[in-house]
Formats: C-alpha cells, sequence, structure tokens
C-alpha cells in the first residue's frame, strides 16, 4: 500500500473517502441513509456507499486497538471493490493515533494467497491522508510505521508459509537475505558446530529429520549503541511432537512453531531499516522435530551447552531445549547484554490461561516485565505478565538429572516452561531476561481485528515498541 500526506489545499484525486465515526449524530449528509441500514458507531462495523464514494467506518473509542481496527475494516471493504484509491480527512482525534492509523491501514491490507492457484486480481490500493499542513512528526511517524507494519508482514509470510517450503535450511536462507537486504552481518551454523559446543538439547530436537537443523545469528551495531539487546527465537520449522507424537488435529497449524524465530529476523530487520541506536543480536533456532529411527526419545538425558543435564519425559516439549541451548549461546558469545528477550509459541498452557490473543510475559524483574507489557499494550499488542513461583519450581525437579523437560503436574504450564528456561540464564543476566510465550496470538485460524486468518507478527511491534520507549526515557 503506498500512503501519502497530502496538503488540503493540493489536489487530491481519491476515488473514495473513509469516513471515521464516533457519534452518528455527527453525519451531516448520509444520516439517514446510514440510519435506514442500520449503521451503528461501534467497532468493526462498516457501509460503503458506492453511489457517493464513501466508506462510513464505526470505532468507540480514541485507542490504539479502535483506530487500527476501524482503518482495517474499511480497508478490507474496499478492497471487495475495483477503487484504487482512497483518502481520510485526518481529524485531531486520528491525528492523536496516527501511528495506529497507518500500521492498521498497511496490517489490514494483507492477504496471503501465495498458494491459491487462482488468485484475485489484487489491486494495490493508494492512501491519501489529507492534512491540514504537513509536518515532520507526522513524516516520521508515516515512514516509521510504515517499516514496523512491514516488518510484521514479513513475519506474518514466513509463518504463513507450508512446512514443506520452509525447513531450517530455508529460515536460514530468509535470514541471509535480510542481512543482505540492510547490510547487517549473519552467521550461519550446523550441525557439526552443536555438537562441538555441546548445544546436545539442540541437536537432540532436530536430529530425526532430514533437514539439517541451523543456529542463526545476525548482528545489528551501529556506531555509538546506548544499549546491547538479545533477541532470541524458538525456530521450530514444524513440530509433529516427535516420538510423543501429536493427534492429528493438533498437528494441523504446527507450522506456526517458527514464529518466535520470524518474529525476531522480522524484528533486526526493522530496527535496521529505523537505524535505531542499539546494538542489538538476534539468535534463532531454526529446527524440524520429527519422528524416525534416530530420533530422541522420553527418558533420554540431554546435556545442554551450559552443561546443565535434562531429563526428557515429552519429545513435544523441545521448543525449551532449543531455546535452552540458545539462549546459552547467546550469553557465552555477547558480553555485557543489557536485555535478553527470547520469544516463543511454548506452551498451549499459555493459550488455556489467557487466551488466543495475548502473549505472556515472565522473568525475575518485575519492573521490565511491568514495561514489557506497557511497551506491548502501547505498540497494539496484547499482553500480560505470568509470575514465578518457588512451589511450581519444585514440579520441574528431576530425580536423575538437573532439571526435567516438563513438570509434574498439568497445572501452571506456561509459567513452568518459563522457570524452565530460567535454568539457562546467566546470573549476571536473570534480571536482564524477559519470557514472551506468544503461544496463543501468534497464529490465530480465524480473523481478529486488522489481522488476517494465520500468522499475526506476535512480538515484532511489541520489541520495536519497547526500544523506542528505551530512547524516550
Amino acid at each position: 500500500m503506498k500512503i501519502n500526506l497530502v496538503k488540503k489545499s493540493e489536489k487530491v484525486s481519491s476515488e473514495i473517502e473513509i469516513i471515521f465515526v464516533k457519534e452518528i449524530d455527527s453525519i451531516d449528509n448520509d444520516k439517514e441513509l446510514l440510519e435506514i441500514l442500520d449503521f451503528k458507531a461501534k467497532d468493526e462495523t462498516c457501509v460503503l456507499l458506492a453511489e457517493s464514494k464513501k466508506v462510513y467506518v464505526g470505532y468507540e473509542e480514541n485507542s490504539y486497538d479502535c483506530i487500527a481496527i476501524a482503518v482495517a475494516t474499511a480497508i478490507k471493504k474496499i478492497q471487495t471493490t475495483k477503487f484504487k484509491s482512497a483518502k481520510i480527512e485526518l481529524t485531531p482525534e486520528l491525528e492523536e493515533h496516527f501511528k495506529a492509523l497507518v500500521e492498521g491501514a498497511v496490517l489490514g491490507e494483507y492477504k496471503f494467497t501465495d498458494y491459491k492457484s487462482e488468485k484475485d486480481e489484487k489491486i494495490k490500493l493508494e492512501l491519501d491522508i489529507v492534512v491540514e499542513e504537513k509536518s515532520s512528526k507526522l513524516e516520521t511517524i508515516l515512514k516509521d510505521s510504515k517499516i514496523i507494519a512491514k516488518a510484521v508482514n514479513k513475519a506474518r509470510n514466513m509463518v504463513n508459509t507450508a512446512p514443506a517450503d520452509f525447513y531450517p535450511e530455508i529460515m536460514a536462507s530468509m535470514a541471509e537475505e535480510i542481512a543482505k537486504d540492510v547490510e547487517i552481518k549473519c552467521e550461519i551454523h550446523g550441525e557439526k558446530y552443536l555438537e562441538k559446543h555441546n548445544m546436545m538439547a539442540m541437536h537432540s530436537v532436530g536430529r530425526a529429520s532430514v533437514h539439517e537443523s541451523k543456529l542463526i545469528h545476525l548482528t545489528y551495531k551501529p556506531k555509538n549503541p546506548k544499549f546491547k539487546i538479545v533477541l532470541v527465537g524458538k525456530g521450530l520449522t514444524y513440530d509433529s511432537g516427535g516420538l510423543s507424537l501429536k493427534p492429528s488435529d493438533f498437528m494441523v497449524t504446527m507450522k506456526a512453531d517458527k514464529s518466535g524465530g520470524c518474529a525476531v529476523l522480522s524484528t533486526l530487520w526493522a530496527i535496521a531499516k529505523l537505524e535505531l541506536p542499539f546494538e542489538v543480536h538476534g539468535i534463532v533456532g531454526a529446527v524440524e522435530n520429527m519422528i524416525g529411527g534416530n530420533a530422541y526419545k522420553p527418558d533420554d538425558i540431554l546435556t545442554a551447552r551450559n552443561g546443565k543435564t535434562i531429563e526428557v519425559r515429552n519429545t513435544d516439549a523441545e521448543g525449551r531445549l532449543v531455546l535452552a541451548d540458545c539462549l546459552c549461546y547467546a550469553q557465552d558469545e555477547i558480553k555485557d547484554i543489557d536485555y535478553i528477550f527470547d520469544y516463543a509459541t511454548l506452551t498451549g498452557a499459555c493459550v488455556v490461561g489467557v487466551g488466543e490473543y495475548t502473549t505472556g510475559i515472565m522473568g525475575n524483574n518485575e519492573v521490565l516485565k511491568r514495561n514489557t507489557v506497557a511497551s506491548a499494550l502501547k505498540a497494539g499488542e496484547y499482553a500480560t505478565s505470568l509470575d514465578f513461583n518457588r512451589y511450581l519450581k519444585k514440579t520441574i525437579k528431576s530425580e536423575i538429572a538437573d532439571i526435567c523437560n516438563v513438570a509434574n503436574t498439568r497445572y501452571g504450564g506456561a509459567i513452568t516452561a518459563g522457570m524452565f528456561l530460567d535454568n539457562f540464564i546467566y546470573d549476571e543476566n536473570k534480571s536482564k531476561w524477559v519470557h514472551f510465550d506468544i503461544a496463543g496470538p501468534a497464529y490465530v485460524e480465524k480473523n481478529w481485528g486488522y489481522n488476517s486468518i494465520g500468522a499475526s507478527g506476535a512480538g515484532v511491534r511489541t520489541t520495536i515498541g519497547f526500544l523506542q520507549d528505551l530512547l524516550e526515557n
């Protein structure tokens, strides 16, 4: 989508106008007709009046969500027509949430049709945003928000791609393409590296696959960085459950188990495009968890990079094994870290606990957790904090190894998974680490708000928002 800022005094040749309605009494010309059509000034309500070439869309509050959903709803409605251009008059309310307006438009336009044999004719919509006067502030928000939304769509595309077309080698190639595009450093390590550096937790998960596991390391290093940030992503390009095989219904959508890794790759691309003044490392464990004669097994004892031993009681609790070694690698290879965040579709328990749309945020630093939740909500993503506690810690104790990869209770599964990861965070980084369980929002099998069915790019906006908030504080 091409989005332009246009002065009111300039000629605007848009074919249709999008009008935001919070109170129906504020409408002049078409109020009677809208009432006949039972239009309500509510979220996700939209009416297109073809003759007058207007789209009326409702919104309930002056918030990121309501504005983003409203503009996305209008864009989706226009996509059902042959109109190629639209305009929006920027009111004070819309200007207050200009970021949401831009991001909602780009995210709402998104469709994943790569596998459709008969594709609808794709009309590239041009959106003119009409303002009294252009300002550097609006220009900056427009530029940055388009980059952020494009990064989200990059993550969506990767996650939505079928596992036959997106396996660890492909994920590594995507990382190399991203690095080349924004001129950042990219290192790719294979299974020999994992063996040499005792990363046998990650290595074991992928060893039954015909596709070699890949450890990806992207580095963005501007001059005079303010902080050093490490982002670690779970890149399970497909998860069958291993020998603890998933039921067939639960195997569907497991292409989305790479969402954390895709979020990290896309976020690094956006950070470089935005030229944020931070040194940022992106670490992704790209692995496929399959079955076969060489598969790792329940009862196996695995040794992670930091020397800790892990009793495997369920091979479907594999993401935490991959992250364990990736977290250790990050801390061994990168010194003086200011923040270390990991992203993973880690547990179904998190989806049960907080719903499909919300990220569960965990860690040892209460202030940092609150700040990340605040950044997520401000950026347009739902998130909530989940607390560790001493009693759940006992449930992942192993009698024959240092730790067990699943708890001995069915309760608190998201938290026990987070506490498992805490065993691989070094003491000096305990207060700098946050775990993001994105199992709910990363992939939803229905349209929601400005998100179409499938991948949402969860984590990208939260992370960039957190970094931008660091600059303001």
